[in-house]
């Protein structure tokens, strides 16, 4: 410390005295792995220091034996051809929950039975894209005949369930795991769930193709051998789905955990859905009496790129979720990371450099 030249009533601090952690420039000739350059960007700033540190919540989040690690996946991350990271993470054991939208798990449900996806190109109107059956997802195509596909699969798999019990995702995607289970040697994320007894939740389960093709296959099946199939029909097509089947499945999970962690890929639904067993729980105690241990998660690393101002992070930032009792705060263990970046870029980044130190 030394006097201000200019300011004599100031004292300059070295930031060392104060225990300040000095930044490092990022040397790219000592890098040698993903992990090398992880750390080293987490000794620089902005959206590569979040990075960097995220790499630590993660690594002590799944290294925690007693914690639940809580994945929650939203955006078109399947079509992105991210859906093999995911299927890592579960198959490496950084997951013991997934939650996902129906639309994350149905494109990938195209990779798990070996077809493809194709680069849009940009000078094919819409409308032409429509007439030829190819669904455009920003810069992706899903052929209609891969969703046809997909329904014919689904349809089998849910052959093995019970009709006379109510469904909920959990079960129709474990059917849908075991079926694919020894019959392809594609990746697949109800697959490698199925085979790691990973739990996979869809909470918006209606809001997607596997929604739609439950509620068909329902049609066809009540409507066989007419000849007539009126408008009528749509209100007979109704599955035997419940959802509160996941909701208290899930939170049966959580209460029986002694730390919870969660992994995010945007937000949307599954987030928000994810992390509202904690309100739910107090409610349960306030309520009704229950002797529950409010639940509230340890750990949470996000990679989103949207900002708190436009309301995409479903689910509101960690700090703010301590408010609503659905984290602790960091005065009392809680760590948190979110990196605001494009998730097809910092995801695939930060888990091979995960994968690296965890061996």
């Amino acid at each position: 410390m030394r006097p201000d030249p200019l300011n004599q009533k100031r004292i300059l601090h070295d930031g060392r005295d104060d225990g300040l952690e000095p930044l490092e420039p990022l040397d790219l000739s000592a890098i040698q792995s993903c992990s090398d350059l992880v750390r080293g960007m987490a000794k620089t700033a902005f959206g590569g220091r979040r990075l960097g540190e995220a790499l630590d919540v993660l690594l002590e989040m799944v290294r925690d034996e007693a914690c639940l690690v809580v994945g929650t996946f939203s955006g078109a991350m399947t079509i992105a051809k991210m859906g093999k990271v995911l299927c890592d993470m579960i198959d490496r054991g950084m997951l013991n929950v997934v939650i996902a939208t129906g639309a994350l798990v149905t494109h990938g449900l195209t990779e798990a039975a070996g077809l493809l996806h194709y680069k849009h190109t940009p000078g094919m109107p819409d409308a032409e894209l429509y007439a030829k059956g190819y669904n455009r997802v920003y810069d992706t195509l899903e052929m209609e005949l891969n969703l046809t596909e997909v329904f014919m699969l689904m349809k089998d798999a849910l052959g093995n369930l019970d009709e006379t019990q109510p469904w909920s995702s959990e079960q129709i995607c474990r059917a849908i795991g075991t079926r694919l289970t020894g019959e392809t040697d594609a990746p697949g994320i109800l697959k490698s769930a199925y085979a790691n007894d990973v739990p996979v939740y869809i909470p918006a389960f209606t809001d997607s193709e596997l929604g739609l093709d439950l509620a068909c296959r329902e049609i066809m099946r009540k409507q066989a051998g007419k000849k007539n199939v009126a408008a009528e029909a749509l209100l007979t097509g109704e599955p035997n789905f419940n959802p509160f089947l996941d909701l208290n499945s899930y939170t049966q999970r959580v209460i029986e955990a002694e730390r919870l962690g969660i992994f995010t890929i945007g937000g949307g639904v599954p987030r928000n859905w994810a992390q509202q067993v904690g309100p739910y729980v107090d409610f349960l105690k306030a309520r009704l009496g229950l002797d529950l241990k409010p639940p509230r998660f340890r750990y949470g690393v996000r990679i989103c790129p949207e900002p708190v101002h436009w309301g995409g992070l479903s689910g509101c930032t960690y700090s703010e979720g301590v408010s609503w009792g659905k984290f602790l705060p960091p005065s009392q263990g809680g760590r948190y990371a979110e990196v605001y970046a494009d998730a097809t870029i910092a995801w695939p980044i930060l888990i091979k450099a995960a994968l690296e130190e965890l061996g």
